[in-house]
């Protein structure tokens, strides 16, 4: 299709991304943030600390794009060379800026400590650049514009680097592109239930011959998220368009579509809680706790979720949950039986208005031909009934754990919305 995007490259530095000492999240959180604003990544690149690699990497990024966007190396360190390189590339000098030395003389200042000289390294820019505030740290960032190209510079922590892009650099990145930004619009619709390949078969019909139109699939952790990219001549144009894909492409999803763009499992399902007035509560063995983890990451939580029970051992499902020492006797620790009696054990005793219950076998030991590694139990329990479900996955244990816990808010999803 014809491109009338602005484009954009991300370079990430730092010698321990290509050792592998650290993983290296910052390019994914920035390409999700730019595509939501029709900004399209042509190429990325991953350099270590050295300055002809730097260099030739800002060159390529500013042949390939309109936007370099670059993170890490603008520590006080003596290869801390990001900042100097790039600014070497634009062609401007380096001036101390006496607000940022008092900013970082203050950053010290209140944590009682002395300031090393070489921090003034950060306080250094081009005149014409604009600083991005850093609060969390000693590193501003840089929003530097020369020539008809853009470069920015933000910091390599994730927490540092975020915060400034969504609350420096995406207003001006807004302001900068207007009117273009509404000449490509993104839309990513996000499903549970099917894999890849069955979704592709389900939206088959939408797939060819649109024209200013792309969709991809794309896994992610069970999930497999529908990216529509529309452009157009008009932000009118572009957004009528993609309406229309989406109320086709939902129809043709069915009840397996769980959210858009930003929506998590977590969040849809404490928004459903929320709107109904419900409390739930998880009794969980396999998954040590992370169905709670997913819940309690978002803020609020405590309105929606009474609490968990990570019940590892029998006996813990026995004394804590109420499991009957028959049912696991009978039936196993792994099985819809005890899974049904733990979601009604935490009920019961929480007075959540439902209880979860999750039992299996992660892996990588523990499994049997009868019960195989991968082999999970799910309960569900209410006022009226105690559901259960079989389910049975593949992968490493971590994966199973991450799978389990998705399927069980799913499941939960499906029963708040009549479907369960």
């Amino acid at each position: 299709m014809t491109d009338l995007s602005t484009q954009a490259y991300i370079i990430s530095t730092g010698t321990e991304l290509l050792l592998g000492d650290v993983v290296e999240t910052n390019s994914v959180f920035i390409s999700r943030r730019l595509a939501s604003m029709g900004i399209r990544v042509v190429g990325k690149s991953v350099v270590g600390d050295s300055r002809s690699s730097l260099e030739k990497a800002f060159r390529l990024g500013l042949e390939m794009g309109d936007i370099v966007i670059a993170t890490g190396g603008l520590g006080p360190t003596r290869d801390d060379i990001t900042k100097e390189v790039a600014c070497e590339v634009m062609g401007c000098s380096l001036e101390l800026r006496p607000e940022e030395v008092a900013r970082i003389r203050e950053f010290f200042k209140r944590r009682n400590r002395d300031m090393p000289e070489s921090n003034l390294r950060q306080a250094m820019f081009p005149p014409e650049a604009r600083v991005l505030s850093n609060p969390r740290g000693t590193a501003p960032g840089m929003f530097l514009e020369k020539d008809g190209r853009t470069v920015i510079l933000l910091p390599g922590p994730p927490r540092e680097m975020q915060p400034m892009f969504s609350e420096e650099v995406e207003p001006l990145l807004r302001q900068k592109l207007g009117e273009k930004m509404g000449l490509v619009k993104t839309r990513v619709i996000k499903v549970i239930g099917p894999g890849e390949s069955k979704v592709e078969e389900m939206i088959k019909e939408f797939l060819d011959g649109l024209r200013g139109v792309s969709i991809a699939l794309l896994a992610e952790e069970g999930e497999i998220h529908v990216r529509v990219t529309c452009e157009g001549e008009g932000l009118e144009q572009v957004e009528t368009r993609v309406a229309a894909l989406e109320t086709g492409l939902v129809k043709a999803l069915g009840q397996n579509v769980f959210g858009y763009d930003d929506d998590t499992l977590a969040s849809v399902v404490s928004c459903m809680l929320r709107e109904r007035g419900l409390r739930v509560a998880f009794a969980e063995s396999c998954t040590g706790g992370l169905l709670a983890k997913m819940v309690t990451d978002l803020p609020g939580s405590s309105n929606i979720f009474w609490g968990g029970v990570v019940s590892y051992s029998n006996e813990a499902k026995i004394q804590i949950l109420g499991v009957s020492p028959s049912t696991l006797a009978s039936f196993g620790a792994v099985s819809p039986e005890t899974a049904g009696e733990m979601a009604h054990g935490i009920r019961s005793r929480s007075g959540a208005d439902i209880g979860i219950g999750i039992t299996g076998i992660a892996g990588p030991d523990g499994g049997t031909l009868e019960k195989p590694v991968g082999l999970v139990y799910m309960g569900l329990a209410d006022a009226n009934r105690v559901l259960t479900k079989e389910l049975r996955l593949t992968g490493g244990r971590e994966s199973i754990r991450t799978l389990t816990a998705k399927s069980a808010l799913d499941w939960l999803r499906r029963y708040l919305t009549g479907r369960g």
